[in-house]
């Protein structure tokens, strides 16, 4: 029997996240590079896909599925992780920020793929 812990762990990151986008889509549209088009449509949309991937992570039957769902979600993002060295103040503490959350996208895809694959 599979352990649920790395799921139920991406599904809290996941769904909280998610209902954040909703909430408050302001606090996430500027992260959406502008090549993309309209930021409220992404963050809403991304927000959805969040809640609904925290959702296939908690049933044990689709936990397989949210898995591969949570890595596609978590590299989708990358593009606005990038972005946000475009926009961020030239400043020690935004740059800092901008600097750890894109590698913290690395453990996160992996923990996803293990989930995938069963582990």
């Amino acid at each position: 029997m599979r352990r649920p812990g790395g799921a139920m762990g991406l599904a809290a990151l996941l769904g909280g996240s998610g209902v954040l986008h909703l909430v408050r889509p302001r606090t996430y549209e500027w992260l959406v590079p502008p090549e993309l088009g309209d930021a409220r449509r992404w963050v809403l949309v991304s927000g959805v896909a969040e809640i609904g991937t925290a959702a296939l992570l908690s049933a044990s039957v689709t936990r397989r599925t949210g898995g591969w769902a949570a890595a596609g979600l978590l590299l989708a993002f990358v593009p606005a992780h990038l972005h946000t060295f475009r926009v961020v103040p030239r400043k020690p503490l935004p740059l800092t920020v901008a600097a750890v959350r894109l590698p913290l996208q690395a453990p996160l895809v992996a923990a996803a793929l293990r989930v995938a694959r069963g582990g």
